[in-house]
C-alpha cells in the first residue's frame, strides 16, 4: 500500500504540492497540534494476551478487544459493550451492527468521534487517535493486524512526547506542513488498510472460483453426468454468496462517494484540529478581554478579525473531501472489476447451461425420431401379421388347394409390408417429422 507508482499516497501528495501557496498560509496561522495526543490504554490493569498474569474469567457479554493507535501500542483486553461505548462515544446499536447478527453485511458510519467499520471479518471503531478491533485472534483477522503493525511501528514513548512537544513548540515551515498535509489522517490509513485486506481477501476467493469453475465447465460439456451437475450446481452457490458479498462493500463504498456529507464526517483529525482550534480562540479572546487596556482595543479587534478569517477558512475546509474520494475511488475500482470477474463467470455458467441443455433436447429428439421409426416399422409388422393371422383362421378358402402358393403368398405380403414401411417413412420425412 503507498508504494506503487500509481500509488494513492504518491497522487495526493501531487495534488497538495500543487496546493503550496494554501497551505504556506494555514501553516502561518496556527499553532495547534496537528494531531491528537495518544490515548491512554483502555484496562492499565486488565487482561493482556502475552502477559505474566493470567486472564479473568470471562464475564457476561464482554469480547475480545484490541487497542491499537497511532503510536504503535497495542494492547488484547476484554471489554464488555459499555467500556467500548464510554471509550469510542458510539451509540449501543453500533456495537449491534459489529455483532453476529449483522455480520454478513458492510457498513461504514460516521460518528462524531469515531467510524464503525463493519466490513467483510473486519469489524473496528476508528477513532483519531486509535482503532479498537473486534476479535483480533480470529485467523481471518491476523492479516489486518499485521499490516497495522507495518504501517504504525512501535515508538518509544519519550520519543513520541519529545516530538509531540517539540511541535507544540516550534511553528511548522511551509514544507514540513506540505508533507504533514500529503500524509492521510489516521483514521484514512487504517480505513485504507480495511479496504486492502478486504480487497485481498475477496480477490482471493474470485481467483480460487475462477479456477475451480473453468475445469469443472469443461468437464461438464464433455459429460453430462449426475455428479458435473452437483459440482456445478455447488460452484453457482459459492458465486452467488461471493457475488452478494463484493456487492455489498461496492455499494457501501457507492453510497459514501454519492454524499460528500457523509465523506466530510469521515475527517475526524481534521473535526478534532477545529475543535482545538476554535476552543484556543476562544480562550485566547477571553484573556484578551480581560487583561488588554483600552488603547489595545483597535489591535484586539484586528487579531479576532483574523481569527475569525481563519476560521472561515478552515471551515471552507470542510467541503474538502479529494483525499477521501480518491481513496474510496480507487478501491472502488477494485471491487468493480472482481464484479466483473465474478459475472463473467457466471455468465460462462449460463453459457455451459444453454449448452448443455441444447445438448439434451437434441438428444431428446433423436430418441424421439427412433421411437417414430420404430413406431413405423411397427405398424408395417402389425399389418403382415394381421394378414397372416386372416389366413390362420379355419375358413375355407380354395387357395388351401393350391399348391406351391404359400412361398408367393409370403413373399408377397413381405413386400407390401416394406412398401407401407416406406412410404410412411417418407411421408413422415415429407412432413419434417424425421431428420435427414
Amino acid at each position: 500500500m503507498g508504494k506503487g507508482p500509481l500509488s494513492f499516497r504518491r497522487l495526493a501528495s501531487i495534488r497538495h504540492r500543487k496546493k503550496g501557496s494554501a497551505v504556506k498560509d494555514d501553516s502561518a496561522q496556527t499553532s495547534a497540534p496537528s494531531s491528537p495526543p495518544p490515548p491512554l490504554p483502555i484496562n492499565a490493569g486488565g487482561p493482556i494476551v502475552g502477559g505474566a498474569g493470567k486472564a479473568k474469567k470471562k464475564t457476561g457479554g464482554a469480547r475480545w478487544w484490541m487497542r491499537f493507535d497511532r503510536t504503535g501500542a497495542m494492547e488484547v483486553v476484554e471489554c464488555d459493550k459499555s467500556t467500548i461505548i464510554k471509550r469510542a462515544s458510539v451509540p449501543a446499536r453500533d456495537l449491534r451492527i459489529l455483532g453476529p447478527v449483522f455480520s454478513h453485511s458492510s457498513n461504514i458510519l460516521a460518528r462524531e468521534k469515531a467510524i464503525v467499520v463493519n466490513l467483510e471479518v473486519i469489524k473496528a471503531i476508528v477513532t483519531a487517535e486509535e482503532v479498537l478491533l473486534l476479535d483480533p485472534l480470529r485467523p481471518e483477522v491476523l492479516p489486518f493486524v499485521e499490516r497495522l503493525k507495518q504501517q504504525f511501528p512501535q515508538r518509544n514513548g519519550t520519543e513520541t512526547a519529545l516530538q509531540a512537544s517539540a511541535n507544540l513548540q516550534s511553528p511548522l515551515d511551509p514544507e514540513a506542513a506540505e508533507g504533514l498535509q500529503s500524509e492521510l489522517p489516521f483514521e484514512f490509513q487504517v480505513l485504507e488498510i480495511a479496504l486492502e485486506v478486504v480487497c485481498s481477501f475477496v480477490d482471493k476467493s474470485v481467483a480460487a472460483l475462477e479456477t475451480e469453475a473453468w475445469p469443472v465447465l469443461d468437464e461438464l460439456t464433455k459429460n453430462v453426468s449426475t455428479e458435473n451437475l452437483e459440482y456445478v450446481r455447488s460452484l453457482k452457490s459459492n458465486l452467488t454468496r461471493l457475488l452478494a458479498r463484493v456487492q455489498k462493500v461496492r455499494d457501501e463504498l457507492e453510497h459514501l462517494l454519492d454524499d460528500n456529507e457523509d465523506m466530510a464526517d469521515l475527517y475526524l483529525t481534521r473535526k478534532w484540529i477545529q475543535n482545538q482550534q476554535t476552543e484556543a480562540i476562544l480562550a485566547g479572546t477571553a484573556s484578551n478581554s480581560i487583561v488588554a487596556p483600552a488603547h489595545n482595543t483597535s489591535n484586539l479587534h484586528r487579531l479576532t478579525s483574523n481569527r475569525s478569517a481563519s476560521m472561515v477558512t478552515s471551515s471552507t475546509d470542510e467541503d474538502d473531501v479529494e483525499d477521501l474520494e480518491m481513496l474510496l475511488e480507487a478501491y472502488f475500482m477494485q471491487l468493480e472489476g472482481m464484479r466483473n470477474k465474478i459475472l463473467t463467470v457466471r455468465e460462462y455458467i449460463d453459457d455451459t447451461e444453454d449448452y448443455v441443455n441444447i445438448q439434451l433436447d437434441n438428444q431428446r429428439n433423436e430418441l424421439i425420431q427412433l421411437q417414430l421409426t420404430l413406431t413405423i416399422a411397427s405398424f408395417a409388422i402389425a399389418a403382415e401379421t394381421l394378414l397372416a393371422s386372416l389366413f390362420g383362421m379355419n375358413i375355407p378358402c380354395p387357395l388351401y388347394t393350391t399348391h406351391g402358393i404359400f412361398g408367393y403368398f409370403v413373399w408377397s405380403v413381405t413386400a407390401f409390408c416394406i412398401v407401407l414401411f416406406m412410404v410412411t417413412l417418407g411421408y413422415a420425412r415429407w412432413k419434417k417429422l424425421l431428420g435427414s
